[in-house]
Order: C-alpha cells, then structure tokens, then sequence
C-alpha cells in the first residue's frame, strides 16, 4: 500500500520526532479502506513505531472524521478523515537540558566531580527518559551537548549515592575512559551488609553476567565478563529487638570496597555472592534495615591522574545522612576504621 498523502497545509513530517507536537491529516484512500487505524498511521508517520502511535491514539491525540477515536484496531473506510496529533517519543526527548541542582565537589575546564544523590538516575532509559544526571550537565555546559552520553564515563545504580568525574571536553573523556580501561582510577566504596564476616580482606574474583532468569538483575555467570572487588570487612554488629527489624537478633557487617573493574552492579552482586547482600537491596536479598530505604551503598572516595596535568587527584564525600544515621548502630570503631581506608595514601598514584 502506498503511504498516505499529507494534506496540503500539513507539515511533511520529515522533522517531526523532534516536534512538540505536529499536526498531520490525510483522507483514506482506496488502498487503505479496511485497514487498521494503526496499522494506517505508520505509512502516515513512518518515522514513528507502530508502538508509539497506538499510544497516540489511547492518550486521544487521534480524530477520525472529527471524532475522537481510541481503538487502534478500527477498521477505516475511503473517504474518512485522519487528524493526528504527533508528539515526540520518550526517547527522542531525553536528550534534552534540565536545570537541576549539582553537588559539584570539583570542577575545571577539563572535567567535573559530581556527589551523586540516591534516588539519581545517571542515564536515560526506559522509564527514566527526563530528570537524570545527563540532563542536569546538558543544562550545566554547553559543551556536554558535544560529547557522547554529555561527558558521562562510568555510572552508579540509581539507589547508589557518591562521586563521579564526568569529562567536559573530548580529550578529558578520551583520557578518563582510557583510564578506566586500564585500571588506573581508584573507586572506592562503603557498605552494610547482612550477616557477620571475620574482620580483614576478602578478595572477590568471580566473573558477572546478566542473570538468566530475571533482566533486571546480574550474577554470577562462568561466561560473564571478569569482575574483582577488593572487599575489606571493617567490623561487624548484632541488633536487637526494633533495630532487627522484629527478628531476635540479625548481623550487620560494614565493608570498604575497591573496585577493579567496572560492572553493572558489582559490589551488590559479588557482596551478595558471598552470603552478604547489602541492606535494603531487595534485588539481590537484602531486607530493609536501620531506617534505610536504598542499597547501602556509597561510592565514599575517588582518585585518578587529571588528563590535562597528569596530577593525581583525589576526591572524597561524607556518608549522606540516611547511611551515616545508619552507620552509626556499628559503634565508634568501626567509623574510625572507615576514615583510615579512605584517608589518601602514599601508594594512590596510578596504583590500579
């Protein structure tokens, strides 16, 4: 069947995914008599999934013969005419610059360090298309328009708060990917976790891939890609009564963690690998503990060369107050046991 012909008048649709809303009509013709309504609208609007305008049409933004029409299965006749209302996809509108407040730890003319707040997606995506950091540096600096993902070169989860350093020029990202790659920046993290572990390091080497049987979670996969975690317990607690949760007595154990390679969900999945999943991380099995309502998870200390300079840099943040509140049942020692893993070291630089 031929597309049907625009109306004149009607915008010829070549630039409409990026219009906040285009009107387009046409008159069905013989070849389409009998059609769906959705089916019809994709030769209309082509550059459109067929997904997307059946959307159209139950969000009301569809008139047949000047009548509202929300079934996408109608079948049309010759002679009845299409009226549209076009709007962007999610996707073709993520893109976009949204002011929003930044805690902005560092920043030059090469690069920013960011204090990601839980509760911030760093990337658009299904579900997420608006309100996530991508959109916050689009508004931030005209150059992040220029660079792939506006400069971002490593995530955290979304319920995971801490540092990231996001490229402001091409050379800088060029530079800091690189980096990555090669292990030459230091990621480090605090967390809680179920269950006792004797104090000291547990080197977690245990390759991950996407779990089999749920997408939205990872495990531990012998096909995965190779993943290690430096994880060092720092000490351990046992709650009682309302601390508990309403168990007789549940374990708590306080992690720093050093990342060595960067994947989906790392720590969260290795933790968990070895009977520990953090607090409040319902995807891998950890109950909500200590008034925390996300993953206790905490990306406390980050350092890495400056790709213009060479210097090494090194960045910290304090816990956020739900986790510090949090952190605080596990008692003195272990806080000041926190503090000397992430106090800076003669060994950082370019130390992998």
């Amino acid at each position: 069947m031929d597309a049907p012909e625009a109306e004149a008048g009607a915008d010829d649709g070549s630039d409409g995914a990026a219009d906040e809303g285009e009107l387009r009509a046409a008159t069905v013709d013989a070849d389409g008599h009998g059609q769906r309504l959705d089916r019809w609208l994709v030769a209309l609007a082509p550059e459109f999934s067929r997904s997307h305008l059946q959307q159209l049409i139950a969000d009301a933004l569809v008139r047949v013969d000047g009548a509202v029409q929300t079934s996408a299965s109608k079948k049309l006749a010759a002679g009845q005419h299409i009226e549209v209302q076009l709007r962007p996809t999610a996707q073709s509108a993520a893109f976009r610059p949204e002011p929003m407040a930044l805690d902005i730890v560092y920043e030059d003319a090469q690069l920013l360090v960011v204090n990601k707040p839980a509760g911030l997606v760093v990337h658009p995506a299904a579900g997420n298309w608006s309100g996530t950091l991508l959109n916050g540096l689009l508004a931030h600096h005209p150059g992040a328009a220029r660079l792939a993902r506006a400069g971002i070169v490593h995530r955290l989860d979304k319920d995971t708060s801490g540092l990231m350093v996001v490229a402001k020029t091409l050379v800088a990202q060029t530079a800091l990917v690189r980096a990555i790659a090669a292990r030459e920046v230091r990621r480090e993290y605090l967390a809680l976790a179920h269950g006792a572990h004797a104090s000291g390091l547990a080197v977690i080497d245990r390759p991950i891939g996407r779990d089999p049987v749920s997408r939205v979670r990872m495990a531990i996969q012998a096909g995965g890609k190779p993943a290690r975690t430096d994880a060092t317990c720092l000490g351990c607690v046992e709650l009682l009564g309302e601390d508990a949760g309403g168990a007789p007595t549940v374990g708590v154990s306080a992690w720093h963690c050093r990342l060595h390679s960067g994947r989906t969900h790392q720590i969260r999945v290795h933790l968990a690998s070895i009977g520990h999943p953090l607090l409040a991380d319902a995807v891998y099995g950890g109950r909500a503990l200590l008034g925390l309502r996300r993953q206790a998870l905490h990306a406390a200390r980050l350092a890495f060369a400056h790709p213009a300079s060479g210097a090494w840099r090194v960045f910290s943040a304090a816990l956020p107050p739900d986790l510090d509140a949090a952190w605080q049942h596990l008692g003195d020692a272990v806080e000041r046991a926190a503090a000397t893993m992430l106090e800076t070291r003669g060994d950082d630089a370019r130390s992998g």
